[in-house]
């Protein structure tokens, strides 16, 4: 299962220079995380201030 990004997001960028597949973007609001490559391998959530990245279900 990939992660994705909540609301709760505040577009620090944290998350996107952890990502060792580049597979996280900012997007409008939020940054954004593409699931096709996404590891699932958690770097985004550890460095989250906020805990917006969340393993999908």
């Amino acid at each position: 299962m990939a992660y994705f990004i909540k609301d709760t997001c505040i577009s620090c960028g944290a998350c996107e220079a952890e990502c060792p597949t580049s597979s996280i973007t900012e997007g409008d609001e939020i940054y954004m995380i593409d699931a096709d490559s996404c590891i699932d391998c958690g770097a985004c959530a550890d460095v989250c201030p906020v805990d917006a990245p969340e393993e999908a279900e």
